[in-house]
């Protein structure tokens, strides 16, 4: 029996919290974070409740005194602990609005949903085999005021990875609403090109991935060329190099799309220079 947290009681798997009445399951009115968990420590816990909080604020939730990270920290290291998931787990930290319609939700104050799961052994280690990756072109990303924020509408991405799925890649790129490269369904998107370093921007409508800033930051101390940009899929069909990045894999290269094999050299190098300053 694995449980879950509602807003400080724990319950069941399968036992049911809200109703048909709930904003986040009507309009998608929430956000989230992905947190690794180690040894019983959450990993990049500031940056993940500071970009919480930052989406919150963007949201307009009115945030009680009492509800603060140290509170969430310490019931989602409780939860993990009654999972017995602690030594290695994905934390999932949802926050929804509560009841209400479109103009008269019955407050702002934020709910919230713990859930943990343990993660293989191996998680984060070097992808040896490298991953497939292809292109989902149904559903744009739109560069607006909540693109880089982890909210709850997240049907682009849902429906990129069932497509991945039924095409039998590990993950799929999607672009923004310029026709440019945005990110893929759970990562940011890095390229290699004559051994400088190229993102897509933030402008771009790409998630604000706290292991993409933590990556960019690194290497920017180590007099790595990074450039935040506008990246084209001839930018990426073009690239010696291509890697993902998230809290829960760290890096992972990518070894072929389409027709389109990249080496990983460079991408090997970060990976030991960073990942072990990160667990």
């Amino acid at each position: 029996m694995t449980y879950f947290n509602y807003n400080g009681k724990i319950y069941k798997e399968g036992d049911l919290v809200i109703g048909p009445a709930n904003r986040g399951l009507r309009y998608g009115d929430g956000l989230f974070e992905t947190i690794k968990m180690l040894n019983g420590s959450l990993v990049m816990e500031d940056d993940h409740f500071a970009r919480l909080w930052k989406g919150m604020n963007s949201l307009e939730f009115d945030i009680p005194k009492h509800f603060d990270p140290k509170k969430l920290e310490d019931e989602i290291i409780s939860l993990a602990k009654k999972n017995n998931q602690q030594q290695a787990a994905r934390i999932r930290l949802n926050i929804l609005r509560g009841d209400g319609g479109l103009y008269d939700a019955k407050n702002h104050t934020p709910n919230y949903i713990i859930q943990t799961w343990p993660l293989p052994e191996g998680n984060g280690e070097w992808n040896s085999n490298g991953l497939v990756l292809g292109l989902y072109e149904a559903a744009k990303k739109t560069c607006d005021a909540f693109s880089n924020i982890k909210h709850n509408n997240y049907l682009p991405y849902l429906m990129a990875a069932l497509h991945a799925k039924k095409e039998k890649w590990n993950d799929a790129i999607l672009l923004n609403s310029h026709d440019r490269v945005c990110d893929s369904t759970i990562a940011n998107i890095f390229l290699v090109k004559d051994e400088k370093i190229y993102t897509p921007s933030l402008k771009e409508g790409c998630v604000a991935g706290v292991m993409r800033s933590k990556i960019i930051n690194e290497l920017k101390a180590t007099d790595w060329q990074v450039k935040e940009t506008e990246i084209t899929m001839d930018d990426v069909m073009q690239a010696d190099e291509l890697f993902l990045t998230n809290s829960i894999y760290n890096i992972r290269w990518v070894q072929r799309m389409g027709d389109k094999a990249y080496s990983n050299i460079v991408t090997q190098k970060i990976f030991t220079a960073i990942v072990p300053t990160i667990v």
